[in-house]
């Protein structure tokens, strides 16, 4: 009688849980904030084990004792001081100084341009809207095919996301516990390896009607180079102190934002002083929903380890794939699903930590997961029905949505071949560490 009347609770139970995570999953697609939903999903899990509920609030205040955490807003906050100022416009003029006199080489000025303003923004949105304003003109006034421009510009905007000081790269870093240092030059050659391939591409679709852009000249090379001499000594400072163990990450993250902040608003005068709060405001508010939304993801984690849900996922997933190979393809299916429908911060802090300690059983290595899980989630900007880049672009440039949608498809099926490319070859991201 008693075994029954314990099933029959246990069965009353797990049907409240079943209609709880319905309602979570039903308020989630109506747009309910995603920290509301995982921070809601973690209190019924904690419920459910008898967990007081003030655990939930002492994992959140936990992230301040997490190392590297400092860096995500002081990078933050220095990309959107230089979005702000006229280094767009001054980048822009170096890499057509440099690369201009190629034919299809203002192509290569967008691919360069978007790769180098992304890595120090850590948005792709930011990018399309500070350098899309100059670049998109430019190549419809040069000449190229607006569907290849309206591609090329909504696709370049997520191409720095492998560079460092990227915030997804550091922010993996901080949820992986890994070295965010081997991080970034792990993310170094499939970077380089995506710029190389949807370069030339762009060469090769307009082979046959592309005059250079201008004849090269080493004067204006040096007027470029002068013009913008404040801006290009800061990735060779950041990143050379870095590799060279100098400073460590958040060191350097409080030197640029440090530097930037005394060269724009203090030097070129290109940022008032009275426009720093409003600056402020806007990149804090980027860093105050990472920042929340991976607390309660560390909350709800903790619960998911307890109850064992990795070595639940482990149990099915070995069911029925076998190798390190067809992990893989699963793993890269499975994240181009997860890059449509969710952000790149929500699904670090979400899904690296159900995903390593499987990828680990399959012999594949952190830092190689890192750099696949983030090519593959940079597709997700470009991914229908809710790629964020599609929609920017699609509002920035007045088009509809739908030509934004076959105007970027070349350019994503070249990015998926990068991906596959990276995930099957892994020394291409772990040379530079083993080096």
């Amino acid at each position: 009688m008693r075994k029954r009347i314990g099933q029959d609770v246990q069965a009353r139970q797990g049907g409240r849980v079943m209609i709880l995570t319905a309602l979570l999953i039903l308020v989630a697609i109506f747009g309910a904030p995603l920290f509301t939903v995982i921070a809601a999903s973690a209190m019924l899990g904690y419920q459910r084990e008898g967990i007081d509920l003030m655990a939930i609030a002492i994992e959140v205040l936990g992230i301040a004792g997490m190392p590297m955490l400092s860096a995500i807003p002081l990078f933050t906050f220095a990309g959107y001081l230089l979005s702000k100022s006229h280094a767009p416009q001054r980048l822009v003029r170096v890499t057509s100084a440099v690369l201009g006199w190629m034919p299809g080489g203002l192509a290569l000025v967008a691919l360069a341009a978007c790769a180098f303003f992304t890595a120090f923004t850590g948005a792709s949105g930011v990018t399309i809207i500070a350098l899309g304003a100059i670049l998109y003109p430019a190549l419809k006034q040069d000449g190229y095919p607006d569907n290849f421009n309206l591609g090329l510009v909504t696709t370049s905007g997520s191409l720095g996301l492998l560079f460092a000081p990227s915030l997804p790269l550091i922010l993996y870093g901080v949820v992986a516990e890994i070295s965010i240092d081997d991080l970034f030059r792990a993310g170094i050659l499939p970077g380089l390896l995506m710029l190389a391939l949807l370069g030339g591409y762009s060469l090769w679709v307009n082979r046959h009607n592309r005059q250079p852009l201008t004849a090269f000249s080493w004067k204006e090379v040096g007027a470029s180079l002068w013009e913008a001499k404040w801006e290009i000594p800061l990735p060779v400072v950041v990143l050379g102190g870095i590799y060279s163990g100098f400073f460590a990450v958040s060191e350097a993250a409080a030197v640029t934002a440090l530097y930037v902040l005394i060269v724009e608003v203090f030097i070129l005068r290109e940022i008032r002083f009275t426009e720093l709060p409003d600056v402020m405001r806007e990149s804090m508010l980027l860093v105050g929903g990472i920042l929340i939304i991976l607390g309660v993801s560390l909350a709800s984690t903790n619960y998911m380890i307890d109850a064992e849900v990795p070595q639940k996922l482990l149990g099915y997933i070995t069911d029925f794939v076998s190798s390190q190979a067809s992990f893989l393809f699963l793993l890269f299916v499975f994240l181009l699903i997860l890059g449509a429908i969710l952000d790149i911060f929500a699904a670090i802090v979400l899904v690296v930590p159900l995903i390593l300690p499987i990828a680990a059983q399959y012999g594949v290595n952190e830092f190689h997961l890192g750099i696949v899980f983030l090519a593959a989630m940079q597709l997700g900007y470009l991914t229908p029905p809710v790629g964020l880049n599609l929609f920017i672009a699609s509002y920035r440039f007045d088009r509809p949505i739908m030509n934004v949608y076959s105007a970027t498809f070349p350019f994503l099926l070249i990015l998926m071949a990068c991906v596959l490319i990276i995930m099957y070859w892994a020394d291409l991201s772990l040379w530079l560490i083993s080096g």
